[in-house]
């Protein structure tokens, strides 16, 4: 699924909009017949066919039931369209939910437990069959409410002639199997970069970007009992300034405000950036600019070398706790979920990568990018987006807004990581 939608059309609903539309929820499924299953998600219209496909599969594999898809086409009306259907008791049998909102959906008590389901004989899909690290906040202690379809995790992606034509020689994913792909190294091709007018680096200004930093060079944003300590931890801070004093002096720059006709895509396809962060659905960006040959990804830097847990974009799918087709949507939820699941999905150059084992050779049959295996060292390590953020509506959107102010340089890190706890602990109590 294409994740990045998630930080290119940010809509977020107010916290009181989702209360009030999750409180007078019914949960019950738009269809009456057992074995019907109704099912919603996002998508472009590529996608859409390949859930349409996958569709007609799953109903040649079994007969008794029938599968419909109510597609949306905008991540950005999905949620809103969900929560209207599930107040108007027309909610589908089974749905995706952004990784941004599954908190909320989990707190509405909406969604169907799914552990018990996950471990039974007909499950082709146990919970130990997932990377632990994605579950996010459809894990409580409780119980799984929900699981990744797939995951995107953010690489760095790099042109090899940008980095020509700023004078660097040596290869980031060369320097990264040798254990030299160093923060210090990292920055030193950025500042070569921008010296030569060129973008150093392209972030999206969401959750990932600014915990993956913090993590890959050693910091913390939120300790074990899940409180954020990014604002108290001198590594973490330490990281941050390095971070927005790149963004103020234009060596990094911020995606989401790149001018509409000038995005960051087309900068990075007309070689006008050395690296973007971005998960695997970038392959179709650079394919159809014909510039494929020119590009390859390699892991966030680390002050030693070594790979440190960065962030995992993932969409998850839930079951309608009042689903009228209880068995048959399971049937479903588990076969889209399962490794021949991902693999029907994902094959042919798919847009991301399995987050369940045993389809792991989606990603690597192309043989492109030439370093794919990192897509896979990253997910098995990698991190989703923090429950303690995801649960509260709206909050990854308020930090992100607050992380803005500092990359734009009307804050100092340890202002803006103080006002970044402070919120946290606020829109919580709330």
């Amino acid at each position: 699924m294409r994740i990045s939608s998630s930080r290119r059309l940010i809509a977020v609903l107010s916290a009181t909009a989702i209360a009030v539309s999750l409180a007078a929820c019914s949960g019950t499924s738009s269809a009456s017949d057992p074995n019907t299953v109704v099912w919603s998600t996002w998508g472009t219209p590529e996608e859409l066919t390949r859930f349409e496909d996958f569709n007609q599969e799953f109903m040649k594999r079994h007969p008794d039931i029938s599968v419909k898809l109510q597609p949306v086409a905008s991540y950005s009306d999905y949620h809103s369209k969900l929560l209207a259907q599930l107040t108007s008791n027309t909610a589908p049998d089974v749905f995706y939910v952004g990784d941004d909102k599954i908190g909320q959906f989990v707190a509405s008590n909406r969604l169907m437990p799914l552990t018990a389901l996950m471990e039974s004989g007909e499950s082709q899909t146990k919970p130990d069959d997932f990377f632990p690290g994605l579950f996010g906040a459809a894990q409580t202690d409780d119980d799984i409410y929900a699981a990744p379809n797939d995951a995107n995790p953010d690489v760095l992606w790099y042109d090899k002639a940008a980095l020509q034509a700023a004078g660097i020689t040596e290869d980031p994913a060369t320097l990264a199997a040798a254990g030299e792909w160093t923060t210090a190294k990292y920055l030193e091709m950025n500042t070569a970069l921008k010296q030569a007018g060129l973008t150093g680096s392209m972030f999206w200004n969401y959750w990932a970007t600014h915990y993956s930093w913090i993590s890959a060079q050693g910091g913390s944003a939120f300790d074990t009992s899940g409180t954020f300590d990014a604002n108290t931890d001198v590594t973490s801070v330490e990281a941050m300034d390095v971070m927005a004093r790149n963004f103020q002096d234009g060596t990094f720059v911020v995606a989401d405000t790149l001018p509409e006709g000038a995005g960051a895509d087309s900068v990075f396809v007309t070689h006008k950036a050395g690296f973007f962060s971005q998960g695997r659905y970038t392959i179709g960006t650079v394919t159809s600019a014909g510039v494929q040959d020119d590009y390859d990804i390699v892991a966030w830097p680390t002050p030693s070398g070594t790979p440190a847990p960065t962030g995992v974009a993932a969409s998850y799918l839930a079951i309608n706790a009042g689903t009228k087709a209880k068995d048959a949507a399971f049937t479903f939820w588990t076969e889209f979920l399962s490794a021949e699941g991902q693999t029907f999905r994902l094959s042919g150059g798919g847009n991301a990568v399995p987050s369940i084992k045993g389809a792991d050779d989606v990603v690597l049959e192309d043989g492109y990018p030439a370093h794919a295996q990192t897509f896979l060292d990253m997910r098995d390590i990698g991190f989703a987006a923090p429950p303690e953020e995801a649960r509260v509506p709206g909050l990854s959107g308020d930090v992100s807004d607050l992380m803005l102010k500092l990359y734009q340089g009307n804050d100092d890190a340890q202002t803006a990581l103080d006002e970044v706890a402070d919120l946290i602990i606020s829109k919580s109590r709330s």
